[in-house]
């Protein structure tokens, strides 16, 4: 099915790609690759302070990257979106790529 780039659908496309713009976003999404953790855990994992965390999780949770769920004082999150790693994967992939040729031509230089 086509999608309708409309200009209400672009800004919605641009706002979810903003989201991904910052680097501790993409290291709480790495962090929560392997499963849902507490806000607890992913401090402790990423070094960031508990404030700061707290932040990015409620972007990624109001842009659709993220779920949480509380039980008891914990609130848990998990990825809600896998398509993220594969946007990863393919951004990560194009990097390596433009790399590996500008090592090929700075070798020939």
């Amino acid at each position: 099915m086509p999608f309708d780039f409309n200009h209400e659908t672009l800004k919605l496309v641009s706002e979810r790609f903003k989201t991904l713009a910052e680097p501790m976003r993409l290291e709480l999404l790495h962090a929560l690759k392997t499963g849902e953790k507490t806000v607890s855990e992913l401090v402790a994992e990423t070094g960031a302070g508990q404030a700061n965390v707290s932040k990015h999780l409620g972007l990624l949770h109001r842009h659709g990257w993220v779920e949480r769920r509380k039980n008891g004082l914990n609130v848990y999150y998990r990825i809600s979106d896998p398509m993220v790693f594969q946007l990863c994967d393919l951004v990560c992939s194009s990097i390596e790529a433009e790399t590996e040729a500008r090592r090929r031509t700075l070798r020939r230089a």
